[in-house]
């Protein structure tokens, strides 16, 4: 198979089910911004960390490529002719977003209350893990202009949101398991 097909030098590219658009096209900033966030977090997982971080990560690049297919299908694009769904993949369910929403509660049941803000950094995991968390709301915001223009499946977006909070817990997992002081933001009294 061909890397290059050239179909694309004009400024277009095809959606799944054939649709030509521009390659600026909100559907395609959307899972352009997914496939950024995935290579975040496929950084975050070269580093040191722990096995079950790593694992879960990989479940979440994995889902993440699913994510992006169910925003390259245009909802009228979703079942081919015959009537049998276009993508033959397990989409993005409940499932998914309770697999968050369960590894975040189990990495905060080993850190501190909150007490402040946390100004992102400390060192360079945890750096990861901030960036990756912006580029996932980052992708939350285009997904919700874009399901404001035309519905998408509503898992997308709980998805998106769910896995901004778990990286940002993930953050301040790795910040502990590494024994570095959390920076707090403690804004300046006025003068």
């Amino acid at each position: 198979m061909k890397i290059y097909t050239k179909t694309g030098d004009k400024g277009t590219t095809s959606l799944f089910g054939g649709t030509r658009v521009p390659k600026y096209h909100l559907r395609i900033e959307a899972y352009g911004t997914v496939d950024e966030l995935n290579s975040y977090i496929g950084l975050i997982n070269c580093q040191k960390i722990a096995e079950n971080h790593a694992k879960s990560l990989l479940k979440i690049q994995n889902e993440l490529f699913t994510l992006g297919s169910m925003l390259a299908t245009p909802q009228d694009k979703e079942k081919l002719k015959n009537g049998k769904e276009r993508l033959n993949i397990p989409k993005i369910n409940d499932s998914s977003i309770e697999f968050l929403e369960n590894e975040i509660d189990k990495m905060n049941e080993e850190l501190p209350t909150m007490t402040h803000f946390v100004l992102p950094g400390g060192n360079l995991i945890v750096s990861y893990c901030h960036i990756a968390r912006c580029i996932c709301r980052r992708a939350e915001r285009i997904s919700v202009q874009l399901n404001d223009e035309t519905t998408i499946d509503s898992q997308i977006l709980m998805y998106l949101n769910r896995l901004s909070d778990y990286l940002f817990v993930l953050a301040r997992k790795l910040t502990y398991e590494n024994e570095i002081a959390e920076i707090p933001w403690i804004p300046e009294k006025k003068k």
